[in-house]
C-alpha cells in the first residue's frame, strides 16, 4: 500500500493536486483519494510530496543540516590546482608517495603560509589543520620531524628537478640570468654561516649565501647556496659547472652584476668554459676609459682620443666604443639623464651635510665649547677624521687645522671629475653584433631586476627564506630550495592571475612603448588604466597577490552532516564570489572537482 500526491489534468478547469492511497488486488491496481490539497500553496504541497516520500520536517533549517568543520579553501585549490597544472607532483618524483606529498604540501604552504618545520607540520595535520591542505592531499597526522626528514628526501632530488627546470624552460643559445643575495642566521650553530658582505643591513650576524639562476622572462630554475663568507665571483665556478656538467648546455650567455662577472672571473671561469656573458664596468674601469690610449706602433691609424667621451653623447640612446684595454669585448655606452640629474641632486646634499657637520666642529673650537677640543691640533683632527667622512664625501674637500681653527673649502674639480660619469653605464658583453644587438645587449643586463625582484620575494615579501629555523647544513639547503620552489610557483601564480593583479598582464605592449632600452621600463596602456581606476575592466577591484589570496581563503570546504548520523557526512564547497570565480577562472581551477566524493583527489 503507498500513499502519494498525483497531479489530475483538468481540460477546462485548474489541475486537481490529490493525495491517493493505492493498493494491489490479484492482477488489479485500487486507487482511493484522500483528500484534494489543490488549494494549498505549492510550497507546502512540495513539503506533503517530500513527506509521504520518507522526507523529513524540521521547525527550523538549523535543525536539517549541521556544519562540523569549516576549512580555508579556495587559495589551497587555486595554489594546488596550479602546481598540477604545471607538473609540479611529477617534478618532484614520478611516483605519488608520502614524501613527494609533503614535498609538495611544504611547496604550497610556503607560498600560503610561510612559517617553521613545527607550524607547517601543524597547519598541515588533521589534528589542527589551518586549511583543506593536508586533507586534499590525505596527509593525516604530521610532525615536524617529519617534515625535517623530508628536507633530506628533498636535497637528494634537487640535481634532478633542476635539471627537469632547465630542460623545460633553458634551451642552447638562450640568456641566462643569474645574481646571489645573502640571508643573516640567528645563532652560530650552521657550519654554513660565516661573516661576510652582509647585504641585510645586519651587523655582528653570520650569513649564507644564495645565488639564484633564471631564464631571461624571470623564471626560477635552479638555486646554490654557499659559506656566508663566499664573495660574489667565487660562486661563478659553481655557475659554469652546473650549466655545462649538470644541465648540459654548452652555447648561453650569461647576465651578472659587475661586481660578480669580473675580468677575473671572464679570464678563468667563462672563457675556458666558451660561455658568453653579459655584464657592466665597474667606476675604476670607466675612469681608464676616460684616459687617452698609449699610442700603438703597430696601429697607425690609431684614434688618439679618449674611448669613453661623455660630451658626445646623446641622452638614452646606445654607443658602442672598443677599447684596447677590453680586448675582444663590445663596450655598449648608455647616458642615463634621469640618473644623471638624481646623482648630481644626491652629492650635493651630501656636501652640504658634511659641511654642516664641519661648520658645527669648527663653531666649537671658536667658542671653546667642548673640553676635548681646547687640547689644540690633534684633538680637533681626531674630531675630524671621526666626523667628516661619515656622508662619504669628504674627498671632495681641502681641510686646514690649526690649534684654534678649522677652515675648509670645496675641490672643485675632483666635484666636477666626478660628475663626469654622472648617468653614464657601460654594458659590456662578449657577443657579436650577429648574435646580440646593442640595444638587446643593454636590456639584458637590466633583467637582472627580475632575479631582484624574486630575491625581495623569496626573503622578506612573500616566502620568507628567513629567518631560518634549521640549523644542519643539509636542512638549510633543503629550506632554500622549498623556498625557490614556491618562488617557482608564484612566478606562475602571477602570470595566470595578472589580470586581477597590479601587474602588466601585456608586457610586450609595455616593452613596444618604450624607444630605446636606456628609458625606465613602461606598463602597457590596460595596466595603467587599471591601476588608475583600482578596477578591471569587468568592473572587479585589482588586488594585490596577498589580498587576492586572504580572499579566496574565505571560499571554504565544509564539512556537512544530516540528522541520519556519521553515514550521512559529506563535503560542501561554498559558492564562490565573483571575484574568486574569476580568480579560479583564470587559474582553470574548479574547487569543486578537486574534493571528489568526500575524498581527496
Amino acid at each position: 500500500m503507498a500513499i502519494y500526491v498525483e497531479k489530475i489534468l483538468n481540460r477546462s478547469s485548474p489541475p486537481a493536486v490529490l493525495i491517493r492511497q493505492a493498493w494491489r488486488e490479484g492482477k488489479r491496481i485500487r486507487r482511493k483519494t484522500l483528500a484534494n490539497i489543490s488549494k494549498l500553496p505549492p510550497a507546502a504541497i512540495a513539503g506533503i510530496r517530500s513527506v509521504l516520500k520518507g522526507g523529513v520536517v524540521f521547525d527550523s533549517l538549523d535543525q536539517a543540516v549541521s556544519i562540523r568543520r569549516s576549512l580555508p579553501h579556495g587559495h589551497v585549490a587555486a595554489v594546488l590546482g596550479l602546481c598540477r597544472q604545471i607538473g609540479l607532483p611529477r617534478l618532484l618524483h614520478r611516483k605519488r608517495s608520502r614524501s613527494r606529498e609533503l614535498a609538495l604540501a611544504c611547496v604550497v604552504a610556503r607560498v600560503l603560509f610561510p612559517a617553521s618545520n613545527l607550524a607547517s607540520a601543524r597547519f598541515l595535520s588533521t589534528d589542527s589543520p589551518g586549511s583543506s591542505l593536508g586533507s586534499l592531499l590525505g596527509l593525516g597526522p604530521v610532525s615536524g620531524n617529519e617534515l625535517l626528514a623530508n628536507l633530506d628526501w628533498l636535497r637528494k632530488r634537487q640535481p634532478w628537478i633542476q635539471r627537469s627546470l632547465a630542460r623545460r624552460h633553458l634551451q642552447e643559445g638562450s640568456l641566462l640570468l643569474y645574481d646571489v643575495t645573502s640571508s643573516y642566521f640567528e645563532g652560530n650553530c650552521c657550519p654554513l654561516a660565516a661573516f661576510g658582505y652582509n647585504r641585510d643591513g645586519k651587523r655582528g650576524k653570520r650569513q649564507l649565501v644564495c645565488g639564484l639562476l633564471c631564464a631571461a622572462d624571470g623564471c626560477p630554475v635552479a638555486v646554490e647556496v654557499f659559506p656566508g663568507n663566499t664573495a660574489d665571483p667565487g660562486t661563478v665556478a659553481a655557475l659554469v659547472r652546473l650549466v655545462r656538467q649538470r644541465f648540459g648546455m654548452q652555447s648561453v650567455a650569461l647576465a651578472g652584476d659587475r661586481g660578480m662577472l669580473t675580468t677575473a672571473r671572464i679570464r678563468e671561469d667563462l672563457g675556458p668554459a666558451g660561455l658568453d656573458w653579459v655584464s657592466a664596468l665597474k667606476t675604476t674601469d670607466l675612469r681608464t676609459l676616460l684616459k687617452q690610449p698609449k699610442p700603438d706602433p703597430n696601429s697607425p691609424g690609431q684614434d688618439p682620443r679618449a674611448p669613453l667621451r661623455p660630451g658626445e653623447l646623446v641622452p638614452d640612446q646606445v654607443a658602442e666604443i672598443h677599447s684596447p684595454d677590453f680586448p675582444g669585448e663590445r663596450l655598449l655606452v648608455c647616458l642615463n639623464p634621469r640618473l644623471k640629474a638624481e646623482r648630481a641632486r644626491k652629492r650635493e646634499s651630501l656636501l652640504r651635510a658634511t659641511e654642516e657637520i664641519l661648520e658645527r666642529i669648527a663653531d666649537m673650537v671658536r667658542r671653546r665649547s667642548s673640553p676635548v677640543l681646547r687640547k689644540g691640533k690633534d684633538a680637533i683632527n681626531r674630531r675630524v677624521g671621526r666626523e667628516a667622512n661619515r656622508k662619504l664625501v669628504e674627498k671632495h674637500f681641502t681641510i686646514e687645522v690649526s690649534d684654534d681653527e678649522l677652515r675648509w673649502s670645496r675641490k672643485q674639480g675632483s666635484i666636477e671629475a666626478e660628475g663626469l660619469l654622472d648617468g653614464i653605464y657601460v654594458v659590456r658583453t662578449s657577443m657579436g653584433q650577429d648574435k646580440l644587438a646593442a640595444g638587446e645587449a643593454v636590456a639584458a643586463h637590466k633583467r637582472l631586476a627580475r632575479i631582484e625582484r624574486a630575491f625581495r620575494n623569496m626573503k622578506t615579501d612573500r616566502l620568507q627564506l628567513r629567518p631560518v629555523y634549521v640549523y644542519d647544513e643539509e636542512h638549510v639547503r633543503g629550506h632554500v630550495f622549498v623556498c625557490m620552489l614556491a618562488y617557482y610557483v608564484e612566478w606562475h601564480l602571477r602570470r595566470k592571475l595578472a589580470p586581477l593583479l597590479f601587474e602588466d598582464a601585456d608586457r610586450e605592449a609595455g616593452e613596444a612603448r618604450r624607444k630605446t632600452p636606456v628609458e625606465p621600463a613602461k606598463s602597457s596602456l590596460d595596466a595603467q588604466a587599471k591601476a588608475a581606476g583600482k578596477q578591471t575592466p569587468e568592473g572587479l577591484p585589482v588586488q594585490s597577490l596577498e589580498t587576492l589570496l586572504e580572499h579566496l581563503k574565505a571560499l571554504t570546504l565544509n564539512e556537512v552532516t544530516l540528522p541520519g548520523g556519521e553515514g550521512s557526512a559529506f563535503l560542501l564547497v561554498s559558492q564562490a564570489s565573483p571575484l574568486q570565480a574569476k580568480a579560479l577562472d583564470l587559474l582553470g581551477v574548479d574547487p569543486d572537482k578537486i574534493v571528489s566524493s568526500g575524498k581527496p583527489a
